[in-house]
């Protein structure tokens, strides 16, 4: 088998979705394989929400950076999933503008399987809630924006 006829093999599975190609001529043996070809908007859209998903934290961290001083920011103590209500069918612990007093629940954080009561360190109403019900947190992730009173 000579070089071209293996070039054109290549190219051949490169216009199809073909990922493996086995050939014996004249005593050769020959086997090209390719992985699997994921699609351009595939990638890009994985691509499109993993920037959106990164610019969301981002302007989340800004703002409780700016808001620092005026404002108190709760914390993620851990890492686990968000929730902001004790069970699918109830409501959520607080809302925005919900008045809040030193040691109210505000949110539960799953952690292997343990649910764990983040409650508010401060006195005052809740000013902004930086994360989604059932998203992932990181430690130290800010939370609530609680303006004290």
């Amino acid at each position: 088998m000579e070089l071209e006829d293996l070039k054109e093999l290549m190219a051949l599975l490169k216009e199809t979705d073909i990922t493996e190609l086995q050939i014996e001529k004249e005593g050769t043996k020959v086997k090209i394989k390719r992985e699997k070809f994921f699609g351009h908007l595939d990638v890009q859209q994985s691509l499109l929400s993993e920037r959106r998903e990164v610019k969301e934290a981002r302007e989340a961290k800004e703002e409780a950076e700016e808001a620092e001083g005026k404002l108190f920011t709760v914390t993620s103590p851990i890492v686990g999933t968000f929730y902001r209500s004790p069970s699918p069918e109830s409501g959520p612990f607080v809302d925005v503008g919900s008045r809040v007093r030193k040691g109210q629940v505000l949110c539960i954080i799953e952690a292997m399987k343990l649910m764990n009561e983040i409650e508010s360190e401060v006195d005052g109403v809740v000013v902004r809630i930086l994360v989604d019900n059932g998203h992932p947190v990181e430690y130290g992730e800010p939370l609530f924006l609680i303006e004290p009173v």
